[in-house]
């Protein structure tokens, strides 16, 4: 199999980008290893010990430092377990698992049985997204209340389009890395930029080996044993999973759906400033308390 990252020195600059990513995060954290199928997991914990838990999945090329980072006001509610997706993020196993089928649910469910969680809430980003619905497949009885923000695995954008905004700038920008090429690959990626993201997946581009696979569609036939509350978010400029078409689906796919939103002005990667983080906590921390 190949390796997911171009080498040690890779890995460390990933490494020291989580760190980075971890330490803004206000509210102390615990890192915690369990055992799966595909090797060992990462996991990042917070909040207060006995509130209700919740399974956050980051997306691709990111982590559990990452993502907590963005939702961090879910500390206050919520017993948050992140976890680093295996091949997506350096702080777990280097694995990568099928996209055709049900090994990232059967994954998934390893780390609930490792953390000692028989059922949670799940929250799950982008590729993250993905993951949760694969864990919906293969185990539904796992999860309380189901919430995918821009997931994979329900709906694919234009392929001329993704290869054209997203594909030819990456391309461009890990054959000769430049300021002005890094600025063309997130402007269709970033809704808002700051003084980590960007650089940050600068330095990503060039440390992955790039998972060029597409997630698999997920079915209804896959999905019929849902019984979990879900609630589904996208985005409306997200060239990856045009928020429009993905709502339109999740009625035919999600039996159990109970919420749906379209996140305006909003590309794939949604705005990093305090006001949506909070805004965005608050809409999933409402879902998630509902009786």
């Amino acid at each position: 199999m190949r390796s997911a990252f171009k080498g040690e020195q890779a890995k460390a600059v990933l490494s020291q980008w989580f760190d980075r990513f971890r330490d803004r995060i206000k509210v102390p954290t615990e890192s915690r290893s369990v055992k799966t199928r595909f090797g060992d997991t990462h996991v990042l914990v917070g909040g207060p010990e006995g509130a209700p838990p919740v399974v956050l999945l980051h997306g691709a090329l990111a982590s559990s430092a990452h993502v907590l980072g963005e939702l961090a006001p879910l500390l206050e509610r919520f017993r948050v377990h992140a976890v680093d997706i295996v091949g997506q993020s350096v702080k777990s196993a280097d694995a990568r698992p099928s996209v055709s089928n049900n090994e990232y649910g059967e994954w998934l469910s390893d780390v609930l049985d490792g953390l000692s969680l028989p059922r949670a809430h799940v929250v799950g980003v982008s590729w993250g997204g993905f993951v949760a619905i694969r864990l919906a497949a293969v185990a539904p009885a796992r999860i309380d209340r189901l919430v995918l923000l821009v997931p994979a695995g329900v709906v694919n954008g234009s392929s001329w389009e993704g290869f054209t905004k997203v594909g030819i700038p990456m391309m461009l920008y890990r054959m000769s890395p430049s300021e002005q090429r890094l600025k063309a690959f997130v402007r269709h990626m970033l809704t808002t930029t700051d003084d980590d993201w960007v650089p940050y997946l600068g330095d990503a581009l060039r440390s992955y080996n790039m998972d060029m696979r597409v997630p698999a569609l997920a079915t209804p036939e896959e999905l019929e044993g849902l019984t979990a509350p879900t609630l589904v978010l996208g985005a409306d400029r997200d060239v990856s999973f045009p928020g429009q078409r993905l709502l339109a689906r999740a009625p035919e796919l999600f039996p159990s759906l109970a919420g749906k939103e379209l996140i305006k002005d909003c590309r794939h990667c949604p705005p990093t400033t305090d006001d949506f983080r909070r805004w965005l906590s608050e809409r999933i921390s409402g879902f998630l308390l509902a009786s």
